[in-house]
């Protein structure tokens, strides 16, 4: 079987047991979407260890971020600047995503952003937005941050399983 074939079946079962988990047994604990995008981040950042741990700490990064943000929005800091008060708070947040691409873990500035937009995305059409700093599963930032776990590792399965048929 070819690498490309062998690799499409592997993400094909692999990516059904995960729709499966994520809209079941782990459904409000991890969302489908969320794991497909850490999937894809894992593979596009190189598909080895370094890759899930900087898609890992990249994302949950850009989550932390996010929530931050979206904190500062919801108190109302910088009420005063009226309408520019979230964009500041998002100049902010966004350079702060960005800058830290010189330490190792960090340097893979899509995974950062991935998460920060993955956070911001659920945080408002969920209306999760005040929720960052609840210890429990109504805050999108723990519950990004265990979809982008689970989903990043199931894209280091894959890329094992699709090895394994590849042979």
């Amino acid at each position: 079987m070819s690498k490309l074939t062998a690799l499409a079946l592997s993400i094909a079962i692999l990516g059904g047991v995960w729709a499966f988990l994520a809209l079941n047994p782990l459904a409000g604990v991890a969302l489908v979407w969320v794991g497909f995008i850490a999937w894809g981040c894992y593979f596009h950042t190189g598909g080895d260890d370094a890759a899930l741990q900087k898609t890992i700490g990249g994302m949950i990064y850009g989550a932390v971020l996010a929530g931050v943000a979206l904190f500062l929005v919801s108190s109302g800091a910088l009420a005063g600047l009226g309408a520019l008060a979230a964009p500041v708070i998002i100049a902010v947040t966004v350079f702060a995503l960005v800058i830290v691409a010189g330490v190792n873990l960090l340097s893979v500035v899509p995974a950062n952003v991935y998460g920060y937009a993955a956070t911001a995305g659920l945080a408002l059409t969920a209306g999760t937005a005040g929720n960052v700093t609840a210890a429990n599963l109504t805050n999108p930032v723990i519950v990004v941050a265990i979809s982008v776990i689970i989903g990043a590792l199931f894209g280091m399965a894959s890329g094992k399983l699709a090895g394994v048929l590849g042979k």
